[in-house]
């Protein structure tokens, strides 16, 4: 993806505060996958007339482990507000000022953005992936750029 200088910065780019970007086809996917096979495992444990009640919860309680993980994969978002990002992956959460970040890179090939921050360091944003939605993806970068860029040190240190 392209840089981009705040001066080029067009206002159309910047969507209204607080704003909410999460892979939602891909969750859509997990989250129905999740409640076909809770279904499906359910409705075997209860089908299947020569388990124990102990293996029918069993079969229940593994259902429910799948469909936890799939729900726990759906998870990542990012929500942008006036003060800053809040960064939501799979098991941690992450609250950054604008000032905080420096740059936000979609390339070619990466599995989803990478926020260059001030400290040095670089954050994964699983809340903005291209696997099934490159297009939906990119734009939500663009976006999250471009309101980094006027809201933030961006453009200082490029």
């Amino acid at each position: 993806m392209p840089s981009s200088s705040s001066s080029s910065v067009d206002q159309q780019e910047l969507p209204a505060l607080p704003v909410t970007f999460r892979p939602t086809r891909t969750r859509a996917v997990l989250l129905t996958v999740g409640a076909v096979m809770f279904a499906v495992i359910t409705g075997v444990a209860f089908a299947l007339e020569k388990l124990s009640t102990g293996e029918r919860i069993s079969f229940v309680f593994i259902a429910l482990l799948f469909f936890a993980v799939l729900a726990l994969l759906s998870r990542p978002k990012v929500v942008a507000d006036e003060q800053g990002v809040t960064v939501v992956n799979l098991t941690r959460r992450r609250r950054l000022d604008w000032a905080e970040i420096l740059r936000v890179n979609l390339r070619p090939g990466d599995p989803w953005v990478f926020l260059d921050l001030s400290d040095g360091t670089s954050l994964p944003v699983l809340g903005i992936q291209p696997g099934i939605a490159r297009h939906h993806a990119i734009r939500d970068a663009r976006a999250l750029r471009a309101l980094a860029d006027t809201r933030g040190s961006g453009t200082e240190h490029d």
